[in-house]
């Protein structure tokens, strides 16, 4: 084979790495126009890289939706490029040789029009080494590293993918579904904070439709472009840091709650050229801001993946030539700071999640999610429950049954992001202590989100909740926000599940119009949706309603929280509102008969 068509198969095979890395980096002008003629001969090598991957749409409102009016299509232009560029780079690892990877790295940098060439060679150099050690080391072969990269086939048709976590010997208790308290018992108010994500070189004024994935950070607009907004800007921006100032300074003043629910990603989008001092800076400015807003109040923390540098990267302890202990001694400090205990440093140190006890009663239980998804590439070498988290989880759980506890999970990403293994373990774990577990709550999503768990055996019967709260940053095409849960209160036999949450938004064209932060109360769930209570047996007859009437105004409202307000319910039609409803009742992956009953794709 001559030097020219290895540099060329390389090229097809760097390509997809460069969108599994960073498929925001196609300008949004460049998304409109796929979601408008999908089907352009013009488009397919596009359409061919960005809808095979479902991380890279969770983000952005137009990859979403164009995800969702694909519907169950699949492309197997990843795959065909995977297979091909694996053996490749295998081969070129064994015999010591990259100087072709790297030529075929800056080849594709500088002629893919599409990728910005600085975005593109930082983001290659910054993930390059950990994918050369995955594929030394890891014990799969070509066609398994593209099936648990791209999803090239279902990770369940290999034995190597499967593994189940062991329960103790001990029967599951008889379901007990909660009951509404005593309209004068006592209450709890949770505030919940996520995806910050604050963008410390952020320039009012200045370019925020630039070819990069992360904008308003210099350059000039273009003739007919407006420029970055002082508070923040819809397009692919981070906010500024007085943005998440003034946002939690409202919070503390206008909101009644006890403690806080903290759930990760502090650092801005510009994963391509973030350094270990970089995401330091963040974290421990970030917290320390937080810190003197709060200075009463407890956060329980989760971390989020943009905590890491590089971002998605957390190493296993079988990874010799990275480590993670910079970033877990930073969260350890900054968490015990804002409130844990002492006693969690040890757990915190070991993988970034812990237990504590918030009331007598009320268990929390913080997990780092890190360790179960595909984005992060490590556990290509081994995936099977990372540094045990789950059975630790089992342990912790079983401890609460057993102590007659309830415990609310928090993390960033939801399960339905991980690995499907992981996630259908998790799954597992949640069905046999539904009992024991009142609330999940996560982040990652930026969108306000929910996932509704059901029994493995009797599929119509709810059995947990996840809350997907909003985000604080813009990015992309939302409002920021911020999310209040009041669950049952800190009294003998409360159930301590949520009973209604309300959605406060800063309305960002009116704070950039009139150079004032403006916010406003979105919705109370309870009275927007007409539900009686927030148990998973209500949010299962809300479901059956919007099922029942997919295009009618109740679903556009859904979409319209979806977005924090930026969008109205009329801009998502049929195939986007099902793809949504999709979504809620999907809370593990790879659950291919999840959506059976709801209406089909038009």
């Amino acid at each position: 084979m001559s030097r020219n068509i290895y540099i060329f198969a390389l090229f097809g095979f760097f390509a997809i790495n460069v969108f599994t890395i960073e498929a925001k980096s196609i300008p949004e002008d460049s998304i409109k126009s796929i979601l408008n003629d999908p089907l352009n001969d013009d488009h397919r090598k596009v359409l061919h890289a960005i809808t095979g991957y479902r991380h890279r749409f969770e983000q952005s409102g137009n990859f979403k939706a164009l995800r969702w009016a694909l519907g169950d299509k699949k492309t197997s232009g990843l795959c065909d490029l995977c297979d091909i560029g694996t053996p490749l780079i295998r081969l070129l690892l064994e015999l010591n040789d990259t100087t072709l990877i790297d030529e075929a790295v800056n080849f594709f940098c500088k002629e893919y029009i599409l990728l910005d060439e600085n975005v593109c060679l930082g983001a290659a150099y910054e993930y390059i080494g950990a994918v050369f050690q995955v594929l030394e080391l890891a014990p799969l072969n070509n066609r398994q590293i593209c099936s648990l990269a791209f999803e090239c086939q279902p990770q369940t048709d290999f034995p190597i993918f499967n593994w189940n976590v062991t329960f103790p010997d001990k029967p599951k208790p008889t379901p007990q579904p909660p009951q509404p308290p005593s309209p004068s018992s006592p209450k709890l108010n949770i505030l919940h904070l996520s995806d910050i994500h604050v963008d410390f070189s952020y320039k009012p004024g200045s370019q925020a439709d630039c070819s990069q994935p992360l904008c308003c950070r210099g350059g000039q607009p273009v003739p007919g472009h407006t420029g970055a907004g002082f508070w923040g800007d819809y397009r692919n921006c981070d906010i500024p840091f007085w943005t998440a100032q003034a946002l939690v300074k409202y919070a503390s003043q206008a909101e009644e709650f006890d403690f806080i629910y903290y759930t990760g990603d502090l650092p801005a989008h510009n994963v391509w050229n973030q350094s270990r001092a970089d995401q330091l800076y963040s974290i421990n400015t970030i917290n320390s801001m937080l810190a003197t807003v709060f200075p009463n109040k407890t956060f329980y923390s989760a971390v989020g993946n943009h905590e890491a540098a590089p971002c998605n990267l957390y190493p296993t302890p079988n990874i010799r030539t990275d480590n993670i202990s910079w970033l877990y001694e930073a969260l350890a400090d900054n968490w015990i700071r804002l409130g844990l205990p002492a006693d969690t440093r040890d757990s915190i140190l070991n993988g970034a999640f812990y237990t504590t006890l918030i009331r007598p009663g009320l268990r929390l239980i913080s997990l780092n999610m890190n360790y179960c998804t595909s984005d992060n590439f490590w556990l290509i070498i081994n995936s099977t429950d990372p540094l045990g988290q789950l059975q630790w989880l089992i342990d912790w759980l079983q401890y609460a049954e057993d102590h007659e506890e309830k415990v609310h999970i928090i993390a960033h990403q939801p399960p339905s992001s991980c690995l499907a293994a992981y996630s259908w373990n998790f799954y597992k774990i949640v069905n046999r202590y539904e009992n024991t577990i009142a609330g999940q709550f996560f982040g990652h999503a930026h969108a306000e989100e929910l996932k509704v768990f059901y029994d493995e055996v009797d599929t119509q019967r709810p059995v947990s909740m996840a809350y997907i709260g909003p985000s604080l940053t813009t990015y992309s095409y939302l409002n920021p926000g911020y999310r209040v849960y009041t669950i049952d209160g800190d009294y003998q036999g409360s159930s301590f599940w949520a009973l209604d949450y309300h959605t406060v938004i800063m309305n960002l064209t009116a704070s950039n119009k009139y150079n004032q932060t403006i916010f406003l109360k979105e919705y109370e769930a309870r009275d927007a949706y007409q539900m009686k209570n927030l148990f998973p047996n209500d949010w299962h007859d809300l479901i059956q309603r919007l099922k029942n009437d997919i295009d009618g105004p109740t679903m556009g409202l859904v979409y319209q929280f979806y977005t924090k307000s930026y969008a109205n319910g009329n801009e998502c039609d049929h195939n986007c509102r099902r793809g949504l409803l999709c979504d809620f009742i999907s809370a593990r992956s790879e659950d291919p008969h999840a959506c059976d009953s709801l209406p089909p794709f038009n």
